[in-house]
């Protein structure tokens, strides 16, 4: 299965590092210390130096990227695993990473940056994302709602699936929107929605036998 997706491995990996190159180009222009965290107002409350930002956060992202795929490709059940579910899990973290590390670079050089409405677009982009690719994950041990009642049924799994992807979906577009409007404690209260009504959901069709 590696083998398989050997060359998909080594582009998603070459694109992680690619800010490295970015950084270096533009090392001269960078500061010392660079903004690398920012609190729910949008306000950066952490920095990291010039080398830890440039070379070490691709470096780190990289080692996540790579324990994810491994993990996936690594599933008892991967012949579950559509090639469309499989894509998402190679891409997501590296497009990801190149939009924070080019916000990163222009909050550092002076560009303001509105960090709280990026931040739900971006999450909001990601659940409507997911949520249409939850109802095609074939049950599994790596993608998905991993909770008893749907790893033991695979029609509570459809189910439960099915439901989350909606979920998320509609979740994932009200995320875009408040953004807009500074809504963070509405984004956490569906974040949180989002994730315990599928779970819910799912006991549920387990208490009626499914």
């Amino acid at each position: 299965m590696i083998k398989k997706h050997l060359k998909l491995i080594i582009i998603t990996s070459v694109v992680l590092l690619l800010p490295i190159l970015a950084g270096i180009l533009l090392w001269n222009q960078l500061p010392d210390r660079l903004p690398t965290h920012w609190n729910a107002a949008g306000e950066v409350d952490g920095w990291s130096s010039k080398p830890m930002a440039v070379f070490g956060l691709p470096l780190l992202m990289l080692g996540v990227q790579l324990i994810c795929v491994l993990a996936t490709l690594a599933d008892p059940k991967k012949k579950n695993h559509s090639e469309k579910v499989l894509g998402l899990v190679f891409w997501l973290v590296p497009l990801l990473s190149l939009v924070l590390t080019a916000v990163t670079y222009c909050a550092a050089m002076g560009t303001e940056v509105r960090m709280q409405v990026l931040i739900n677009v971006l999450m909001g982009l990601m659940f409507v994302v997911i949520g249409n690719y939850l109802p095609k994950c074939k049950q599994n041990y790596t993608i998905g709602i991993k909770i008893p009642w749907t790893l033991d049924s695979e029609e509570n799994w459809n189910k439960t699936h099915r439901v989350a992807g909606f979920l998320w979906v509609v979740g994932g577009i009200i995320m875009i929107l408040t953004g807009f409007w500074g809504g963070f404690w509405l984004t956490v209260s569906v974040s949180a929605i989002m994730a315990l009504l599928p779970i819910i959901y799912s006991y549920v069709l387990y208490r009626k036998g499914i």
